[in-house]
């Protein structure tokens, strides 16, 4: 049970938010610095705030969830992934600081039109929100088991404090939160792997003796040899084969970094183009870091409790903060809990109040207002934005499989968004703006017919080829409705 050490702890970790939050507010006068910080971001800052947003609470809870009940092999996934930031560094970047935008979306209207833009900000809001609302409803779930609070006052507690400290600095004050919850969840997960090793039977040896022997730390999945009568449907029914993985890590991975402005917006606090790629080229080490650290106590947790098979386990999304409250001592279980509350309090407010005032408010609905005005309606939206997440975090908790559910939710969309990107960067051609609205809706639109296919077995279709079907169908049907309409070229 939690002690007042551990309060004390948990009270100075979100008394450090607000702290930052407080002390940016003053540095706050037109929307340049509420979304941008007017650029001033040291990289090394940026890279420790991608790296924060990146991860969340999902990591922290499912990821040893997921090695506890499964194996490694969602490593596969981060290889695909590291590739993609490389080519986000240097495909995506470049074109938006030379448009010098403030919204990755500008882009977007810049090159083909108003209605691209709106339609991908709009897709951006429900990506965004619905990924979201999983990140926070995992940890919010994990945090009412550890304090047996209920659920809905749990999601409640967590979107206030976001409300406060982004609605107050803005996205210095998400930058610089993002570094203390970085430094936070690396040491705690550290510290806890650490203290678990110690009390199993064997130490290290033993984890991985009892943990490969069951399987558990298995990284990758060859699937069928080519030949095999069964290649073509395992191919496209089983996400974790290994060449299936990496591939969707990478256009998966390159959807979210390049198209979804709430990692996008860190990389564009920074001054120049060469920091920025530099901040992104460089996460790769963090994420393996953290990857590493919370993979092996999921790995840990399976050997602790194959060694204590008298010991009471829930399911196992709810293994890690189980184990914070029955078994991790005072102080080390505060800062565990600090961890998950810090990673889930970072919110994507900032970046859906940046898209909505920047792609829709100040162009269509209220042109040449004051910035004092732009600035009152930024801090309003990330209040509407605010509740409009915890009522969704609420309405997915009761889902399973959370790690994985997070993935299938922003694949309905998210091909959509890199396809019309991809548009952009790679091609000369002035695509129809009516064309690309179109292509995106209908994707979308499959996308969303296939998963809930897959999730009722009414198709067998993993959710891995959902992004790569949408970035494929988008960009196709995008180029062949513009051609039609004799608007291809310019």
């Amino acid at each position: 049970m939690l002690t007042w050490p551990d309060y004390a702890v948990l009270a100075a970790a979100v008394a450090v938010l607000l702290a930052i939050g407080s002390w940016c507010t003053r540095r706050q006068h037109d929307t340049l610095d509420f979304f941008l910080a007017r650029r001033s971001v040291p990289w090394w800052a940026a890279c420790l705030s991608f790296l924060a947003t990146e991860i969340s609470a999902v990591t922290i809870i499912s990821v040893p969830a997921t090695a506890y009940s499964e194996n490694w092999e969602y490593v596969q996934f981060f290889v695909g992934s590291s590739l993609a930031k490389w080519a986000v560094a240097f495909l995506f970047i470049p074109a938006f600081y030379r448009h010098e935008v403030t919204t990755i979306y500008e882009f977007l209207g810049q090159r083909f039109g108003r209605a691209t833009q709106v339609t991908a900000s709009l897709f951006f809001f429900v990506t965004r929100l619905a990924g979201s609302a999983v990140r926070l409803m995992a940890p919010a779930l994990a945090v009412s088991i550890v304090m047996g609070w209920p659920l809905a006052p749990t999601i409640a507690g967590f979107v206030l404090v976001g409300i406060l400290y982004i609605g107050l600095g803005g996205v210095l004050a998400v930058v610089w939160t993002n570094v203390f919850q970085a430094c936070v969840f690396l040491g705690a997960g550290a510290a806890t792997l650490g203290w678990l090793v110690a009390h199993v039977d064997g130490g290290l040896g033993a984890i991985v003796h009892v943990a490969g022997e069951a399987g558990r730390l298995d990284v990758i999945d060859w699937g069928p040899p080519p030949g095999d009568p069964a290649f073509w449907r395992r191919i496209l029914t089983e996400p974790n084969i290994v060449w299936v993985a990496v591939l969707n890590g990478f256009v998966g991975s390159m959807a979210a970094f390049g198209t979804d402005h709430d990692l996008m917006q860190r990389l564009l606090t920074v001054e120049t183009r060469r920091q920025s790629q530099r901040t992104l080229s460089l996460t790769p080490l963090g994420t393996l870091l953290t990857l590493l650290i919370y993979l092996g106590l999921g790995s840990a947790l399976y050997t602790f409790y194959a060694q204590h098979p008298e010991l009471a386990v829930p399911r196992p999304d709810d293994i890690l903060p189980h184990h914070i409250q029955q078994a991790l001592p005072a102080v080390l279980r505060g800062l565990m809990l600090s961890a998950i509350v810090l990673a889930s309090i970072d919110s994507p407010l900032g970046s859906l109040a940046a898209s909505f005032v920047t792609d829709i408010y100040r162009p269509l609905l209220a042109r040449a207002r004051s910035e004092r005005h732009y600035l009152l309606v930024s801090r309003v939206s990330v209040v509407a934005f605010g509740l409009i997440l915890g009522a969704l975090a609420h309405a997915f908790s009761a889902f399973t499989q959370i790690l994985w559910l997070a993935f299938k939710v922003t694949g309905v969309t998210f091909g959509s968004l890199l396809g019309v990107f991809l548009l952009g960067l790679l091609t000369r051609r002035r695509v129809a703006d009516r064309a690309n609205v179109v292509a995106m809706v209908a994707m979308a639109v499959v996308n969303l017919g296939l998963l809930v296919a897959s999730e009722t077995e009414a198709l067998p279709f993993a959710w891995s080829w959902l992004v790569i079907l949408g970035t494929a169908g988008t960009m196709a049907l995008a180029l062949g409705l513009s051609a039609l309409s004799g608007r291809g070229a310019r």
